[in-house]
């Protein structure tokens, strides 16, 4: 149901809208009657089948939240004392009414106390420690052209609206007021006499307009060979003396052997030591008092809540009402502990028969596309045997990890819900930092288990799929083979095109960027991708406003890849054991399949989050990535027969 209360997602005929022409508008025809009855409950900006299943998986873990909470007798530091040492400190609204600013006001002080731009460059460090994101951000990474290593990654960053494009189109324009307006009121609630907080607000905007100008854009992001330029420490360190790297690694808790570092937008950082010279320190620490203030109002006491919720909620994204503080709570511990809570929920959620059958599953979806990869035409022999050696060394991880991250250290209280906050951003910052120069653990996940997506790691050559995503609307055992390759299945043949898409292409098969593909098929591959762009890019979402093919083409390609491969494997299990494939609800195996992949991206958004999606989401709307990947692929003539005279539907044929 749409009124955002825990409901057993699931596949269903009856979401059909079968008065609609399928080869006319797949989606509506497949989703129709879902769309009409679920419009986007007030304390949501979208409603869709993953936020349904979100939502089934969050009734689970509150459950646990609050048993670990209300359990005296959990061992002190085990991961049943440090979920509900958190869950009771997030609920302790009367506590944390009465503290306001206090749990942040040592970092304000810090602040207050710059007196130069040297003074500044000491504290980036110590905000960036505390989850307060200034000026660009640092993370530990595999190294794109050494994937055994970690390496450090410094990246754009350091604006507080969604994306560069917030401060830059036309389209925005009235956001920009309101956000100058909304900082105003916060500084002003945050002790600063009306004149001051309203100078202050615009100085910030001016700030970050400044370094949104600085940054690439989404698009441009997705570069990854423009994203690595390995440069030593000491030559990065000359470069930009008013930031300080060296300094600020030693701070980080940076091993002091690291000799490099990888810059994603070197431009970026040599405009921003521009900026540094350009303004005052007081613009500068106004910029930094705001960081500090937008990190935690959403943790704060409910005045600041309130406010916070209304700009960045209500007005960037349409969501009329606040979402209930447990389920808030609850997304704050996976964020910020996610693997002892996500322990606790596999423990207690997970049904290990479920793996066995996905694994199956698996094993069809990837004998499908090795299978495809031996007969894709524009591919020459020696790219091909590359291509399947690659695939075959793809290693896939399924429901939760071997090892559970260890949080020895961490304290975690029931009476301190800011203070958690930051310790455990400051323990995950410096056990990322503290790996840097050391060998990679491929069992780590990036994601936790209770989380509803799936993802591909280029530098690991790993796809993982979480507990999260394991069932329905996505996977039901108690169903048709034909839904679950729709919906599973369609997700895991999508991460493997990973794999092989414009980004994951560079990628060898160890996970290190090189050219292993020939130059001809490099032409050949990138002239289809045109077409995956134009096709998409063709796409009117909103009046005047259109898809962006190229900040959206690894996920398109992605998308065609995996409609076309889940097929091949539903073809091939329905051939093993043909008696599976007899009608249902009046729908053949073929039919299903498609119809359950529409339903997988079945989605009510409103429309300040669907803008805020075209902007910098990678993914295409959910009625593209329903249509287009099902339409190109060859068998949906067979499933939905075009009428007599009608054209055959041109397709893309990338894979």
């Amino acid at each position: 149901m749409a009124d955002g209360t825990a409901q057993p997602p699931k596949f269903s005929a009856e979401y059909m809208d079968r008065t609609v022409d399928p080869r006319k508008d797949f989606y509506t025809y497949s989703c129709g009657a879902w769309l009409r009855d679920n419009p986007v409950p007030p304390n949501k900006s979208e409603w869709s089948a993953f936020w349904e299943t979100y939502e089934w998986n969050l009734a689970q873990l509150r459950g646990i939240a609050e048993e670990c909470a209300a359990d005296r007798s959990a061992e002190p530091g085990s991961n049943r004392s440090r979920v509900g040492n958190f869950y009771a400190s997030a609920m302790d609204m009367l506590r944390i009414n009465s503290l306001k600013f206090a749990p942040v006001q040592d970092l304000l002080d810090t602040v207050s106390k710059i007196g130069s731009l040297d003074d500044m460059k000491g504290v980036i460090p110590k905000l960036h420690l505390a989850g307060v994101d200034v000026f660009f951000g640092t993370e530990s990474w595999a190294d794109a052209k050494d994937s055994g290593v970690y390496s450090i990654y410094f990246w754009q960053s350091g604006i507080s609206l969604p994306d560069r494009e917030y401060y830059l189109a036309d389209q925005f324009a009235e956001l920009r007021k309101q956000f100058v307006e909304h900082v105003h009121r916060m500084f002003a609630m945050g002790g600063l006499d009306e004149k001051q907080a309203g100078e202050l607000a615009d100085v910030v905007m001016s700030i970050e307009t400044d370094i949104a100008k600085a940054s690439r854009s989404a698009a441009d992001v997705r570069d990854v060979e423009k994203n690595y330029n390995r440069v030593d420490v000491a030559e990065l360190d000359l470069q930009h003396p008013s930031l300080g790297p060296a300094a600020y690694m030693k701070a980080m808790g940076v091993p002091s052997g690291v000799r490099y570092v990888v810059v994603g937008q070197p431009e970026f950082l040599d405009a921003l030591e521009k900026m540094l010279a350009q303004r005052g320190i007081e613009q500068w620490k106004a910029y930094l008092r705001w960081q500090v203030i937008h990190t935690f109002a959403s943790a704060l006491h409910q005045e600041a809540r309130d406010e916070n919720f209304d700009f960045f909620a209500r007005k960037l994204r349409g969501q009329q009402v606040p979402e209930p503080e447990w389920k808030k709570t609850v997304a704050r511990i996976d964020y910020e502990i996610g693997e002892a809570l996500g322990a606790l929920f596999v423990e207690r959620h997970f049904d290990h028969e479920t793996m066995k059958k996905a694994s199956m599953l698996v094993s069809d979806v990837v004998a499908a596309f090795r299978g495809r990869l031996g007969k894709v035409p524009w591919m020459s022999e020696e790219t091909r045997r590359n291509a399947i050696d690659k695939l075959d060394t793809v290693d896939i991880k399924l429901g939760f990890p071997k090892k559970f991250r260890d949080y020895s250290g961490l304290a975690i209280t029931p009476d301190d819900f800011i203070g958690n906050i930051r310790r455990a951003e400051e323990f995950e910052v410096r056990r990322l930092m503290a790996r840097i120069g050391q060998k990679v653990d491929r069992t780590e996940w990036e994601m936790t288990p209770p989380t509803v997506n799936a993802y591909y790691e280029p530098t690991k050559n790993e796809i993982v799929i979480p507990a999260g995503i394991m069932q329905p609307p996505f996977f039901d055992a108690s169903l048709d083979d034909a839904v679950n390759y729709g919906g599973i299945g369609t997700v895991i043949g999508h991460e493997l095109t990973h794999g092989f898409d414009d980004q994951g292409r560079k990628f060898d098969l160890n996970g290190n960027m090189h050219q292993w593909w020939s130059e001809d098929d490099i032409r050949e591959f990138d002239r289809r991708s045109v077409a995956v762009v134009d096709a998409y890019g063709a796409q009117e979402v909103l009046p005047g406003m259109f898809v962006n093919g190229r900040l959206t083409l690894g996920e398109n390609i992605a998308d065609l890849g995996g409609v076309v491969i889940a097929y091949d494997a539903l073809a091939a299990r329905l051939g093993a054991e043909p008696s599976m494939g007899k009608a249902i609800d009046g729908l053949s195996h073929e039919q299903r399949f498609f119809v359950a992949h529409a339903q997988s991206h079945r989605r009510n958004i409103t429309e300040s989050a669907l803008k805020e999606r075209m902007v910098m989401d990678p993914h295409a709307p959910a009625k593209c990535r329903a249509d287009i990947p099902s339409m190109d692929c060859p068998t949906f003539d067979t499933a939905f027969p075009p009428k007599p005279g009608e054209p055959a539907q041109k397709r893309i044929g990338l894979w």
